[in-house]
């Protein structure tokens, strides 16, 4: 398993950043999926993504100040996948930091670090994304 982490500070609240990028926009500003559908579960969202031949259900949580996400299941391209956005203060704006975990659920060689790869340019479009609505 590795873990990735991105973090860029942003010209907006906290409270602004959570109110303009819920589960399905992050899904969108990832940018490797679509959203297909979205189900209330409670005290989660169920996103379902999907792909070029993948989807995958990926569950959002908010926990103290924090979205946490993973893929649920067996379906998908990671065996493990978990992430964490938060938003605090910092220098007249909001420091956005996104964090993953990922393990690759294909047995190759240095397929963790694949992932991480992967999973880390996902992220980084992510933040642009968050950066550029408030631009």
């Amino acid at each position: 398993m590795r873990e990735v982490t991105v973090s860029r500070v942003v010209d907006a609240s906290p409270d602004d950043v959570w109110a303009r990028f819920d589960p399905p926009m992050i899904v969108e500003a990832e940018g490797s999926f679509t959203v297909e559908n979205i189900e209330d579960e409670g005290e989660a969202t169920i996103v379902v993504a999907s792909g070029p031949g993948i989807r995958l259900p990926l569950r959002f949580e908010y926990r103290d100040e924090t979205i946490y996400y993973t893929q649920e299941g067996e379906q998908g391209p990671f065996s493990h996948m978990e992430t964490w956005l938060e938003c605090e203060p910092a220098d007249g704006g909001t420091r956005v930091t996104l964090r993953s975990s990922v393990s690759l659920s294909a047995p190759l060689p240095f397929g963790d670090r694949i992932a991480a790869w992967k999973r880390k340019g996902e992220l980084k479009r992510a933040l642009e994304e968050i950066e550029s609505a408030f631009a």
